[in-house]
């Protein structure tokens, strides 16, 4: 992995798509029951979905039907569902509460931010659009914009260099393993949103972040203290 060098001017902040900038799982749970439904299926609890969403269809189809990739029916099954979704995309999902204030605050500032999800590019496209957020995005970089997902750092670099800064002034903001992961390999300081989808089994604290923030407003007080030489251990912050 690169080296970082400590605290520069952070001139790019990316986020994780689903459970950190924008809470996507109601419409997803919509999805995934309406599927269970047609399947002649009881629906599950969105408490037991919430936690799945940042894992991807894969994940959820699992979840529901206790099946895995290549098993009889679950192509089938993945594609129903990610039809469903695509067509009740954003009637209830919105950015996190205070996600919009901090764009607009990184905004002024004279930092630019981006997306870099595993979500696939004709799903994350229209999602931005209809949040109201594509267009003042400095890079949006979909599961399938480069050979590799994360946490590979392809799709991480290709963010840097989309938005003009280098992996050393770039903070990346998610609520999963690979996205730490992914932000490390790639070289740029990574923040865990405890906000997000985390599920009982994880242990972020594990996961070698350089903190982890509770709301949106703690990843600008976690930059400016950065940038001021303030020492940040991966502990909650904010």
């Amino acid at each position: 992995m690169p080296a970082i060098t400590p605290n520069p001017r952070l001139r790019t902040i990316l986020f994780d798509l689903d459970g950190t900038l924008a809470d996507t799982a109601p419409d997803i749970s919509f999805a995934l029951n309406t599927l269970l439904d047609e399947q002649g299926q009881a629906p599950l609890p969105y408490p037991v979905i919430r936690p799945v969403v940042s894992h991807g269809s894969n994940a959820l189809v699992r979840l529901a039907f206790g099946l895995q990739p290549g098993d009889p029916g679950f192509d089938p099954l993945k594609e129903r569902f990610l039809s469903i979704y695509e067509s009740h995309l954003a009637v209830d999902t919105c950015l996190f509460p205070g996600m919009a204030d901090l764009l607009d605050t990184l905004a002024a500032q004279g930092r630019n931010w981006g997306v870099v999800t595993n979500k696939p590019g004709w799903l994350t496209q229209p999602l931005m659009e209809q949040l109201g957020v594509a267009g003042k995005a400095a890079c949006i970089i979909s599961g399938d914009t480069t050979d590799h997902r994360k946490p590979h750092p392809a799709p991480m670099l290709l963010a840097c260099r989309q938005a003009g800064s280098e992996p050393a002034q770039c903070l990346y903001v998610g609520d999963a393993r690979r996205d730490i992961e992914a932000g490390k390999n790639a070289g740029m300081f990574t923040l865990v949103a405890l906000f997000g989808y985390l599920g009982g089994a994880d242990e972020p604290l594990d996961w070698g972040a350089d903190a982890m923030i509770h709301d949106p407003a703690a990843i600008l007080d976690w930059i400016l203290n950065a940038e001021a030489g303030a020492d940040a251990s991966p502990t909650p912050y904010g």
